[in-house]
């Protein structure tokens, strides 16, 4: 039913798919000269070792030591065999998913923080701010500053503040400052709050903020939790994981599926296994990314340069959006709604080693309901993304006969969306 890794088989460097992109990625562009950004720009906001990695065109990139030492709290998680979900839907699938919601902060999140604030902490940096949307990445950021002596300031979506108070009490519990965005103490979050100080708010915004206050104080930087080169590869711990474990099951799988708002926990996952389709050495594996049809970034946006936040602060980056200035609809899925994906994850989806799909709310939360009741588990909104896809291609599988291998990221658990589960099993759960 699970396969466990021993705590030495933690891999011991992150893996880099820049080498193996089929075009060299689009550069992100100084938003005042449209010139390449300057390492200058991008060090105003991150310490020295994060840039290295951000641009880095090594295949690997060694874990530090202190790092291995807090993910070894959690890590190896375990890889999961659906089999109650399979006899449910009565598929000849077989269906697999790595669940990182085993963590402390319950999410795949803490696989960069931890990584994030250890490169902050020896480069001498006091404090860091973010932004969050649902509030896994926040409480993340939160847990790992702790291992490493760091201030935490967190931008939480208002909506998600609002809807999620336990994730804002979990960040405080870990020594965070928490504050709703957008919010009356930033330039960038004081225009949206006057205009109307119930504003639902947008990651677009919250990042503004964030990133406004690391440039306005000498001893802050921003940390930030998907879309970014170095975030990504953090991550591809899941998939390094899922590979040794699917071999021990002895299995490869035909697809693999995870759901997206910027790509950290699909990248996570999904690049380690690309790498064989890129090479030619499974050319039919199919990797599909799964987002909420309120904010279709993949499935509807442009591929074009965008700024990353709503104000305009940060580079320009290649990448599919739906335009920085869009505000999705207060969905329960807040970790995706975010008006951009990150350009690795961009590139491969326009040149076709990626397809797409998006799912209204509903839907998505009537398969985390058939998954909570078949595997036990109570999945984060998010992850629910990619149960709903995991589900219609094991069912596509028992229509056809065939016994395709599944595979997908449990990225998080649901236990602080209990207030969305109770809205749907009531039925006043919006269909956006």
């Amino acid at each position: 039913m699970k396969i466990l890794l021993s705590e030495e088989e933690i891999p011991k460097s992150w893996f880099n798919i820049t080498p193996y992109l089929p075009k060299p990625l689009e550069p992100p562009l100084d938003p005042q000269t449209k010139e390449p950004v300057s390492p200058d720009k991008l060090l105003a906001i991150f310490p020295e070792p994060i840039v290295e990695q951000e641009v880095s065109e090594k295949e690997w990139i060694e874990v530090p030591e202190d790092v291995l030492r807090v993910y070894s709290l959690w890590r190896p998680t375990p890889l999961h065999r659906a089999k109650n979900l399979e006899e449910y839907l009565q598929t000849p699938a077989k269906i697999f998913y790595k669940n990182e919601s085993v963590s402390p902060p319950g999410s795949h999140k803490p696989n960069t923080a931890v990584a994030q604030a250890y490169y902050n902490k020896v480069s001498g940096v006091k404090r860091l701010t973010t932004e969050t949307g649902a509030g896994q990445w926040g409480s993340s950021l939160a847990f790992a500053t702790q291992f490493f002596n760091l201030e935490c300031e967190v931008y939480m979506v208002r909506v998600s503040y609002n809807q999620k108070p336990f994730r804002r009490i979990l960040m405080e519990t870990w020594g965070a400052k928490v504050i709703p965005s957008p919010s009356p103490y930033t330039q960038a979050g004081r225009k949206f709050y006057e205009e109307n100080p119930e504003h639902p708010g947008s990651l677009g915004i919250a990042i503004s903020e964030a990133i406004e206050k690391a440039l306005t104080s000498s001893d802050t930087k921003y940390s930030l939790g998907s879309v970014l080169n170095h975030v990504l590869l953090h991550q591809t711990v899941i998939g390094l994981e899922a590979k040794k474990q699917m071999e021990k099951a002895g299995y490869y799988p035909d697809y693999v599926v995870g759901a997206v708002g910027g790509g950290s926990n699909f990248a996570g996952l999904a690049f380690p296994f690309l790498k064989d389709k890129l090479t030619g050495e499974k050319p039919h594996l199919e990797v599909i990314a799964v987002e909420p049809e309120a904010c279709p970034t993949l499935t509807k946006g442009e591929y074009r340069y965008d700024y990353g936040d709503t104000v305009g602060l940060t580079p320009l980056i290649k990448m599919h959006t739906l335009g920085h200035e869009f505000v999705p609809p207060p969905i329960h899925a807040g970790g995706l709604r975010y008006h951009g994906d990150a350009p690795l994850l961009c590139l491969l989806y326009h040149e076709g080693y990626i397809s797409a799909s998006a799912y209204k709310q509903r839907a998505v939360f009537e398969a985390a309901i058939t998954f909570a009741r078949t595997e036990g588990i109570v999945p984060a909104p998010e992850s629910a993304h990619a149960i709903r896809k995991a589900i219609d291609i094991a069912l596509e599988c028992k229509e056809r006969g065939e016994e395709k291998v599944i595979l997908f990221n449990l990225s998080g658990h649901g236990y602080f969306d209990l207030a969305a589960y109770d809205m749907y099993l009531k039925g006043e759960l919006p269909d956006t």
